[in-house]
Order: structure tokens, then sequence, then C-alpha cells
């Protein structure tokens, strides 16, 4: 078993909860049914293209719930969600799987996939092999991988079988150190998480401090709490391809107008 590190922080009582859950899963169902479960799962697509079109790309994050706001959205329905999302001008999508602390699920990521066109990302705490091949049973096409949650040897074996099975990682990270152990890994799309997973506290200028270490072959993703077009020009003109914008779409009456309305009327490709 691929046990993560304990942070000391709240992650700890998320990590806690799924090693239990992966470790019960894996009895239920081996490795090897999910070897034949993405046999048969939908061809990947590609989204490292999605991040790195002409224009804005918006990675829209699928979130019921968080453990510093709560419940953020009920009823919540993935399909109309990602629906309208991808007609008002999303790149791509990011589907919480976490159930305990973030209300989501796989289901949640499949209906939300063969809804749409766009590519999806597994958003969980992934830290062990099963958990990949599990991703792209369910047809994901990416997955997230925290670099504060693995051990260095652990984030190049993940990286290496996602790439293995046709899908490119997002690799976070929220310090300088984290960044640089994320290059020493070779990752290819780096997030910079505006949040700090120790205080759960978001600062947008996490994003404009740390970008100039992220190597210029690398798909460069801000991450939490971008609420303004303003705030996206900005990142945008430092030179991020993509941006995550979850909580501030999801807490909308109307989130696909509120997508629009950060988009500025500046859909992909404009």
């Amino acid at each position: 078993m691929h046990t993560p590190p304990y942070t000391g922080t709240v992650l700890d009582r998320i990590l806690e909860a799924r090693l239990l859950e992966v470790e019960h899963r894996k009895k239920v169902l081996p490795e090897t049914a999910l070897k034949y479960g993405v046999k048969a799962a939908s061809a990947v697509r590609d989204f490292s293209a999605a991040l790195t079109q002409p224009g804005i790309n918006i990675l829209a994050e699928l979130k019921p719930a968080s453990p510093s706001r709560g419940v953020i959205r009920d009823p919540f329905d993935p399909i109309a969600l990602a629906t309208s999302l991808e007609a008002a001008g999303a790149a791509a999508l990011s589907v919480l799987t976490e159930g305990e602390f973030f209300r989501g699920s796989l289901k949640n990521l499949r209906d939300a996939r063969k809804s749409v066109q766009l590519p999806v990302l597994r958003k969980d705490f992934i830290f062990d092999p099963w958990q990949v091949w599990e991703s792209r049973a369910n047809d994901a096409d990416s997955f997230l991988l925290i670099v504060a949650t693995l051990r260095d040897q652990q984030l190049i074996e993940l990286i290496a079988l996602g790439r293995k099975l046709g899908m490119e990682p997002v690799i976070e990270v929220h310090t300088r150190a984290e960044l640089n152990r994320a290059i020493a890994a070779g990752s290819r799309i780096i997030g910079i998480n505006n949040r700090n997973l120790k205080t759960l506290d978001v600062r947008v200028e996490t994003s404009f401090e740390l970008f100039e270490q992220i190597p210029d072959e690398c798909i460069a993703v801000s991450e939490s709490g971008i609420r303004t077009p303003g705030e996206l020009a900005k990142l945008r003109a430092a030179g991020f391809d993509s941006f995550l914008v979850g909580t501030s779409l999801m807490l909308a009456p109307d989130p696909a107008a509120a997508l629009a309305e950060l988009l500025g009327g500046k859909l992909r490709g404009e």
C-alpha cells in the first residue's frame, strides 16, 4: 500500500479517511478487475491540449461541498452543470470524487463526462496506483496529484502510470519547495494552488509569486480564489495557460452565467 505522508494539518483527517476507503475498495475491486475496466473505457480526451488553446482556458470545477465551506451546492446535478458550463465556454472540467468531505463521487465524474465533449479531470486525494487505474476505468482524462501529500518516489511512479494510461496528471503545488519537487519529478502540467492547505486561506498572489519558477515547457494552471475578470486578466497576462475556478461558480445561482461573466465575453479561441 502506498500510504500518504502525514502533514500535521486538516489534510490528515481526509488522508486517513481516504487511506481506509482505498484499502477497503481494493479488496472489493482488485486491480486486475480495474484493468479490464480500462480496456472498456472511452478513449482518452486530450487534457493538455484543452488547457493550451488560444484564449482563456477555464478549468471549471464541479464541487458539491468542501471542508472550508461545507455544502456549496444542493441540489447538485452534474449533467446539467457540465453541459451548461461547456456551453458557457469552459475548456475542461474538474470533478470532485471524494465523498466524505466534498460529497463527490465517481458517478458524478462519469455522468458529467458522458454529457460533454470536454476532457475531465478527476480531483481527489490520489496516492496509490490502484486509484490511477480506477480513474481511467471511470473515464477520467486526467487526475490530480497533490505534492504536499506524496513522497517523491510516489509522485514519480504515479505520474509514470498516468502517462502509461494516456493521462497527463495535474501536479498541484503551493510552495517553492513543492514546485521544485514537482519539476524534479518531471511534471508537465503544474497547478499552483492559491489555497494554503494548512490554513485553508486563499491568496491569488501565490500564483504570481511562483509563476516565474515554472519551466517554459510546462503548462501552468492557477487554482482557487479567482473571482473577477480583472484577476483572470492579470493571471493570463502573467503567462498562465489555464485557470481552475470552482467555488465561485458553484455558489452562483446560475454557474454558466457566472462563467460567461468571468470570461467577459472572451470565449475560447477569441
